[in-house]
């Protein structure tokens, strides 16, 4: 399941109907026991489960605060610039200094600020643009370093946040193995930049390692992957016309392993909603044009019940 992850559209809506109920029609992966490819979905399920309502899970987002260049205080008190949920973190912490696309907090004496187990009285910022940002740690709120494009950011979490202790659970579409596709991988070489739009509205032209391409119903089917290199799982970024329905109205993610001899398998029953679905904090990537499909993908997981879309 991918770690990161990002973006969103809705598009055209076509009837799939009859081609669903045919599964000759359906270029399928090769086929697993029905019990053993249960039990594979229904681990995939909880893991899934499991990571999103962790502590620092997707759950736990309750903040998105923007760095202007220069210091930038921090704290609950309001007149701070960037302010940390009331009750949670003194009224004001510290500063935090944007400059030369670096970041480094400074924190006022008395107060308790903790990184990596450790106080913090002063201290350069890693973003989520390396492989482990600096996370910063005050009682049940952690927060961290985000970069979108030239925009530098706080990504606040609270282990306590509304969307976690009153979390409603997921729901998924009965598991169906023909949604298990065998797809062929046409690698992009050198990878093609794909401008991606986000949730807020940002564009960032992303990399494309190559396109999943399969049949379904006697029609072939494209979708380009983002990210990464084809040494690497894929990460994809769809909607079909079931999204704004009975799916995620900003589309759904989905990943792969790896592909191997040109080939990789496509699972949509492993289809799931990104972070956007659960919080209005995070900033996804939305599916580019071209990774909107004409069919109902009645596969995976269902719109939340808690979504504010």
């Amino acid at each position: 399941m991918a770690k990161y992850a990002l973006i969103i559209f809705t598009f055209s809506i076509t009837v799939f109907g009859a081609v669903f109920s045919s599964s000759a029609n359906w270029n399928r992966a090769e086929a697993k026991t029905e019990d053993g490819y249960s039990e594979e979905i229904a681990k995939w399920r909880a893991d899934r489960l499991k990571d999103l309502n962790s502590d620092d899970g997707w759950l736990t987002l309750v903040g998105l605060l923007w760095l202007k260049p220069g210091q930038n205080s921090i704290g609950s008190d309001g007149s701070n610039d960037l302010i940390l949920p009331q009750g949670k973190a003194p009224g004001r912490v510290g500063s935090i200094l944007l400059e030369n696309d670096t970041l480094k907090i400074t924190v006022n004496p008395g107060v308790s600020v903790i990184s990596d187990g450790k106080p913090v009285e002063s201290m350069a910022l890693k973003t989520d643009s390396d492989p482990k940002p600096t996370v910063l740690n005050i009682g049940t709120l952690s927060f961290y370093g985000i970069k979108r494009g030239t925009k530098y950011g706080l990504r606040v979490k609270d282990k306590e946040s509304p969307a976690r202790t009153h979390f409603v659970g997921l729901e998924y579409y009965p598991t169906d193995p023909n949604w298990r596709i065998a797809a062929k991988f046409e690698p992009y070489k050198p990878a093609k930049p794909i401008p991606i739009v986000n949730v807020l509205g940002m564009v960032q032209d992303m990399p494309s390692p190559g396109a999943v391409v399969f049949d379904l119903g006697g029609k072939t089917y494209r979708l380009d992957t983002i990210g990464g290199d084809d040494t690497k799982p894929l990460f994809i970024v769809f909607a079909d016309t079931t999204t704004g329905r009975a799916t995620y109205g900003a589309g759904r993610f989905l990943d792969t392993d790896p592909p191997k001899d040109g080939s990789v398998v496509v699972d949509f029953n492993k289809a799931y909603n990104p972070p956007c679905a659960f919080t209005t904090f995070a900033t996804c990537p939305l599916p580019p044009k071209q990774n909107h499909l004409t069919v109902a993908v009645t596969a995976g997981e269902k719109k939340y019940a808690g979504s504010h879309d």
